[in-house]
């Protein structure tokens, strides 16, 4: 189907012809057009215009208003102030162009003429260890950017860089040869995530206190180490049974979290260690890295530390070892390289800025990254309690991120409960899972990514407020009004005048795409998620003000189900960009 013009962008093209043809030395200006509280748009660029053509702003302003015709497109055009127009679509083209919507199974939104290949990088969890809250946000934003993007025809890798490499192997592999049938499973049955994190997490206490209080083992475990670097084939094999066990743990509480998370998308830093002498040799051939202490560094003027000289960033360590560096320099060469990536996007917390602030420029300086390829870093806030400080159990723990998805079903099935009217208990556990898993991610995904955020669930799955149960109960209260509707069927009809609520309705319904573009352009799923909720909002200011089922005429009724189709239409699209789902009954 053809993508359809929103309203704003046909009002602003025939503002543009019309100041074109006022002063024609304008040609291709912008007329700045806005939403306004004064009328349904603004447009305030004349007063630049006249400024630069020396010419009366208002005046100006007064020949643009006496060439535009009205009547299809535009009701009413006024000039006020300085030169600002004040203009009024008709509200036969408010539903014209919402029908034209409602034919089209992407609602007229039109795909990026700009789309290439963005590699995300998200959901990044550490082999042999438990996921905690602070796991939750790279996940969670992460899948919302590959849904926002796809959408408007990225082509979109996904990438989950898992911790699946380092020196704290060695203890663990070693452990595991002194003690083989630490990491069996009870049953030949499936094994569950739970089973696999605490047969995890038990091998891992003992092996570091086994590490701490044994010389002899600590000496084996870091012998250990250099066979695994080395690609030793048992200890490889060993290697290889953590990350196993880690995977199902893993895909279990992604899974909880209602994602889906694909084994070839799961590429750890282990992926990229062929690479990483050719990584090295080529920054330190071409200059861009330098030998200091026998260590391989890259400096930058603009980075110093406490004492006033500069922060290198260490490729490789004096003794041979390798950084963090160096496999995210090898990985960017992989994915411009092999993937063809147009953008690299890092869904990484905002602690980790300066690192990656460092590796780009590096990048850059090599020649991986330039005007056809650029990085960027989503970086986000930490999650708070709600006392406002870092979010941690009584006891000081983090907290584990399977305890708090559990507890807000649990929330989320006492308020499906207290509300529901004829659904099954099975119907009511299901329903549960949809509204506490959306209201975890839309409490985070409504929160700009870069702030921190109060994971605080009593508010979360709260029927009022900004709150991702409020959409949903939006959306099954459309459901029921449709489900009623008897043989009236949802009909535009662009030959009746339009209430107030429902021409605002109306024009923030046609807003969708130009807002989806913007969300994609800035990495930014909390414009999506205020778009929602003043959807939502929107829709029950017309509820309230305009009877649905008992409008005055059939046609009225017709028209006021169309809106409430197309409402329920977009929201349930907006919800599952974000990855929460819309229950047609709750």
């Amino acid at each position: 189907m053809a993508s359809v013009p929103s309203l704003a962008s046909s009002v602003n093209q025939r503002v543009a012809d019309a100041l074109a043809s006022a002063l024609p030395e304008a040609g291709g200006a912008d007329p700045l057009l806005r939403r306004s509280d004064r009328a349904d748009f603004q447009a305030n660029g004349i007063l630049a215009l006249a400024k630069k053509a020396k010419a009366n702003p208002r005046e100006l302003a007064t020949t643009v208003v006496g060439s535009i015709p009205t009547g299809d497109l535009i009701a009413d055009i006024e000039v006020s102030g300085p030169g600002f127009l004040n203009i009024t679509v008709a509200d036969r083209a408010i539903m014209e162009t919402l029908a034209a919507r409602a034919g089209d199974d992407r609602l007229g939104v039109p795909y990026s003429a700009s789309a290439g290949t963005t590699v995300i990088d998200y959901a990044q969890p550490n082999v042999a260890k438990e996921m905690h809250v602070g796991h939750l946000r790279s996940a969670v934003i992460g899948a919302a950017m590959v849904e926002i993007l796809e959408f408007t025809g990225e082509k979109v890798v996904r990438r989950h860089h898992i911790g699946d490499w380092g020196t704290q192997f060695g203890m663990l592999i070693q452990f595991l040869m002194e003690h083989p049938h630490e990491l069996d499973h009870k049953s030949d049955a499936e094994v569950s995530g739970e089973e696999a994190m605490s047969n995890l997490n038990r091998l891992y206490k003992a092996s570091r206190a086994l590490f701490d209080s044994d010389e002899e083992f600590k000496t084996r475990a870091r012998a250990r180490v250099v066979d695994l670097q080395a690609g030793d084939e048992q200890t490889l094999a060993m290697w290889q049974r953590f990350v196993d066990e880690s995977k199902i743990y893993f895909y279990s509480v992604f899974d909880k979290l209602d994602m889906d998370i694909q084994d070839p998308d799961v590429v750890g830093e282990s992926g990229y260690n062929d690479m990483l002498v050719e990584t090295c040799k080529l920054l330190e051939d071409s200059g861009v890295a330098v030998r200091s202490n026998g260590a391989l560094c890259v400096f930058f003027d603009e980075y110093k530390g406490p004492d006033g000289n500069p922060t290198p960033l260490i490729v490789q360590k004096s003794d041979g070892g390798f950084g963090y560096a160096a496999t995210d320099l090898s990985a960017i060469r992989d994915r411009v390289g092999n993937l063809k990536a147009s953008t690299l996007l890092y869904v990484v917390d905002a602690r980790q800025s300066l690192h990656f602030k460092m590796v780009f420029e590096t990048a850059r300086r090599a020649g991986w990254l330039n005007d056809e390829v650029k990085a960027v870093q989503l970086a986000f806030g930490t999650v708070l309690g709600k006392d406002g400080k870092p979010f941690k159990t009584r006891e000081g723990e983090t907290v584990r991120l399977v305890d708090l998805l559990d507890e807000a079903v649990d929330r989320a099935a006492a308020v499906v409960r207290e509300k529901a009217q004829e659904l099954t208990e099975a119907e009511i556990a299901e329903r549960a899972g949809q509204v506490g898993i959306g209201a975890v991610k839309y409490a985070d995904l409504s929160t700009s990514a870069s702030r921190d955020y109060k994971f605080d669930l009593d508010q979360m799955v709260s029927l009022t407020g900004d709150t991702s149960v409020y959409l949903q109960y939006a959306y099954a209260r459309i459901q029921s009004i449709l489900r009623k509707a008897g043989d009236a069927r949802p009909t535009a009809h662009p030959e009746l005048a339009l209430t107030p609520s429902e021409r605002a309705l109306g024009l923030h319904l046609d807003h969708f795409g130009e807002l989806l573009a913007e969300a994609a352009q800035e990495y930014a799923p909390h414009k999506v998620a205020a778009y929602l909720y003043q959807l939502a909002s929107l829709y029950t200011t017309f509820y309230a003000e305009c009877p649905v089922l008992k409008a005055d005429t059939p046609e009225q009724v017709e028209n006021r189900l169309f809106l409430c189709d197309l409402t329920a239409r977009t929201l349930t699209k907006g919800m599952s960009l974000l990855g929460i789902r819309t229950p047609e009954r709750l």
